[in-house]
């Protein structure tokens, strides 16, 4: 039997099937990476991001659960709509990322990675009226481009007023689905969550249907080239718990990590609200990007200098053929975290000169994301 719905699909491509979060997930094809990422800026790609967990949370008190386990006030999400937000430990540092989906009064979907977002919840539904159930079963299918609108519009009505972070129930090529306007690169885009023995004739269908507007499959690993541009971060790669500190636990704040945005203002009683204000103004470091000379890329976990001294570290960095920039994603001091600051990135093969550079470095106002219509 098939384990994973989608795993021939990507075996047949070069794809050995590393394991992320627990599921199959393609690394690896075998042909130009480049091309993907060229095909999800300018058209679009289909990606399978099944790996991300997928947990309900349902009855009276589903509200009630998430709100003390992460950082938006939840009582303020319709349905239909949903929300990025972290979750911290009792330390007010980062454990995870999520997506949360209010389904109706009662239900919701929380969508999350590899950190702890499903024992955060299951520990704030201790003693409430509320149903905890992951689900593995139900795939999600990443169509990511300025060509995606284009393409489901032929088989969803009203998919041009989705707007962004907010989702349908609906049905794609007969089989149930919900279509939610959300993504992981930068573009306007749509998550296809549909049931298991559903995913391979989805799949087939918008890549065959699809080839004639250049929409091609890519894998799951092209999301650090997009990323690396659009300041997404992906937990554990930009964390603590890749580049630990010296004498201290693992953990980052979300001052730290710039996504203190992520709590609603004035919000308290999530797990962590004291030590995450009290935090503010105390940061170790600041996630900031950096900009380089020439067209190599930093390496992953490239050694950043100031005036010689070794002072942080490339999380992801990528050199773009198509905005010619050569950008990444870095932990560093403070003081370097300012526009401008020059710095040296030391990769295997040699040093290559760099700037402090604030991000995103693409689609800064975030136009492409959220267009209308």
């Amino acid at each position: 039997m098939e384990i994973f719905g989608l795993g021939d699909r990507h075996r047949a491509m070069g794809s050995e099937l590393e394991d992320w979060s627990g599921m199959g997930t393609a690394w690896s094809y075998d042909k130009d990476q480049i091309e993907e990422y060229m095909a999800i800026r300018t058209r679009a790609g289909v990606m399978d991001v099944s790996g991300l967990k997928k947990v309900h949370v349902i009855g009276p008190h589903a509200s009630h659960v998430i709100d003390r386990a992460v950082t938006r006030d939840i009582e303020k999400l319709k349905p239909g709509r949903s929300t990025y937000c972290c979750m911290l430990n009792d330390a007010g540092k980062f454990v995870d990322d999520c997506v949360v989906y209010r389904m109706g009064p009662h239900s919701f979907m929380v969508v999350h990675g590899s950190g702890q977002g499903h024992e955060q919840l299951t520990m704030a539904a201790t003693g409430r009226n509320v149903n905890v159930l992951f689900d593995d079963d139900l795939h999600d299918i990443s169509l990511q481009g300025p060509l995606a609108v284009d393409y489901l519009e032929q088989h969803v009505p009203g998919i041009r007023d989705v707007v962004y972070f907010s989702h349908i129930h609906t049905t794609l090529f007969g089989k149930p689905v919900t279509i939610s306007r959300t993504g992981y690169t930068g573009e306007r885009g749509y998550e296809i969550f549909c049931r298991r023995q559903d995913a391979p004739e989805i799949w087939d269908t918008i890549v065959a249907e699809g080839r004639e507007m250049g929409i091609i499959p890519t894998r799951f690993t092209t999301l650090d080239m997009l990323r690396a541009e659009s300041y997404l971060l992906f937990f554990p790669y930009d964390n603590s718990e890749m580049y630990p500190f010296e004498n201290e636990p693992c953990g980052d704040t979300l001052w730290e990590l710039g996504l203190d945005f992520t709590v609603s203002k004035g919000k308290t009683g999530f797990r962590g609200a004291e030590e995450h204000y009290r935090l503010q103004g105390k940061e170790r470091f600041k996630i900031y990007g950096v900009k380089l000379e020439g067209t190599e890329a930093a390496e992953e976990g490239a050694a950043i200098l100031r005036d010689g001294n070794e002072v942080g570290v490339v999380t992801i960095g990528f050199y773009s053929p198509l905005n010619e920039h050569n950008v990444g994603i870095a932990r560093m001091p403070v003081d370097c975290a300012v526009e401008g600051t020059k710095l040296t990135i030391r990769n295997s093969g040699g040093e290559i000169r760099a700037v402090a550079h604030p991000m995103p470095f693409y689609d800064q106002d975030k136009k492409r994301r959220t267009a209308k219509g």
